[in-house]
């Protein structure tokens, strides 16, 4: 018999440790912002109860996928707290933690929907592997980079561009921040979709640039990254 201790691998992550200050819905969009480089993404779940505050759900197409986000992004820094991530107890945990927590016309949607994204999920994990890279570019996009867009100087200012009109700072912050050398985000509120990216030197600013290059936070829109024009 299993030990309790001993989850199996999983499609679903379980995450605590989160900021309890952060609203529901700005949660969610973060941990998908976060989370959407290891592969598609099912379900965001993160329930505001106070049985379940500082807490989240997140289901994955891929058990390859879910592997490399709990062994990366052990410990980061979310909101100013270190996640814990580990396997969830079971395939649907992330679905059963919803059950009861809705209206009663919403839950049996919710239940509906689950049902449906569980059959095409397993029918998903039977695929070749390699729908994890497909689905965000290839391991940060294969390090692609934007024809003709680096006509600027190398310098520690990056320019980022094609970004989802809804992508707040902070969702850009949490990006970038694991990269040394991090300084500042800058958005320009007059033109959604892009953002200044500052860094100590220009060889902290390029280790970025090549790492996040073609990044999809969400599926349309791969971030495009140049140096900026000083």
């Amino acid at each position: 018999m299993m030990m309790s201790g001993d989850i199996p691998p999983n499609q679903t992550i379980y995450i605590k440790n989160l900021n309890e200050k952060v609203k529901k819905e700005e949660l969610k969009r973060s941990l998908y912002c976060l989370f959407s480089q290891f592969g598609r993404i099912l379900d965001v779940v993160a329930l505001k109860t106070p049985k379940l505050r500082g807490q989240a759900w997140l289901c994955f197409t891929e058990i390859t996928a879910a592997s490399n986000a709990v062994r990366q992004m052990q410990n980061f820094p979310f909101y100013d707290k270190p996640i814990r991530i580990q396997y969830a107890k079971s395939k649907s945990d992330c679905l059963v933690k919803a059950e009861g927590t809705f209206t009663s016309k919403d839950s049996n949607k919710k239940q509906q929907d689950q049902a449906e994204k569980k059959r095409h999920t397993e029918g998903t994990q039977q695929n070749a592997n390699g729908t994890a890279n497909e689905n965000n570019g290839g391991t940060y996009a294969s390090q692609r980079r934007p024809g003709g867009r680096e006509a600027a100087t190398p310098n520690n200012l990056l320019f980022v561009e094609n970004l989802p009109y809804n992508t707040t700072s902070l969702m850009v912050k949490m990006l970038f921040e694991q990269y040394p050398g991090f300084k500042e985000v800058r958005m320009v509120e007059a033109k959604p979709g892009i953002a200044f990216v500052e860094f100590e030197d220009e060889d902290q600013s390029t280790v970025a640039m090549q790492a996040l290059q073609g990044f999809k936070i969400d599926p349309q829109n791969p971030m495009e990254i140049t140096y900026a024009k000083k």
